[in-house]
């Protein structure tokens, strides 16, 4: 398995690119996951559902599942940050490719998502600068780079190229639960 970030500040186009890259590797013969960081109290369950009632009365896990999904809902008792590795600890085996958004501070190898300056980026420095785990930065603004750089720019509006990047150097993406867990 394969695993690679995508760090880069809200509205950069993080989720845009990811949802470029997952039918680009799939038209390779890749299998994809996607492990997505939220910064907020987010649900995906509704009120009046039987799921939703089940987590009401208490459950800590939820699992719902039919011919086509599976769906685990987990309530933490009191706030509980699960880190970046045991997130993908939990996606189900035989994935080619795990797709991480967010988590920026992780020590995952990362491609940094960077727009050119503009009204919305004022102010907010390149990341690539000041961490080892950035391997590529995927822009619209390759020329407006803030510092030049040695590491691979790749176009963040071409899916595919990046999708081909990462194929390329799959190896140096190659994930090991060994090595994390022992």
């Amino acid at each position: 398995m394969n695993v690679v970030g995508f760090a880069g500040y809200s509205g950069s186009g993080k989720t845009t690119l990811v949802e470029k890259l997952i039918p680009a590797l799939k038209a390779r013969g890749l299998r994809v996951s996607v492990v997505k960081h939220a910064h907020h109290k987010f649900d995906i369950d509704h009120p009046g559902k039987d799921t939703f009632r089940h987590r009401v009365a208490g459950a800590f896990e939820v699992v719902v599942a039919s011919q086509n999904r599976l769906a685990l809902m987990r309530e933490f008792e009191k706030p509980a940050e699960m880190s970046v590795h045991q997130l993908i600890a939990e996606l189900y085996g035989g994935v080619d490719w795990v797709l991480v958004e967010g988590f920026k501070s992780s020590d995952l190898l990362k491609i940094e998502v960077w727009r050119g300056p503009s009204a919305d980026y004022a102010g907010k420095p390149c990341l690539y600068m000041d961490d080892d785990f950035i391997v590529a930065i995927a822009t619209d603004a390759p020329g407006q780079l803030p510092q030049a750089t040695l590491r691979p720019v790749l176009d963040l509006n071409d899916g595919d190229a990046v999708a081909e990047y990462l194929v390329n150097n799959q190896e140096r993406f190659a994930y090991s639960f060994e090595d994390r867990f022992g």
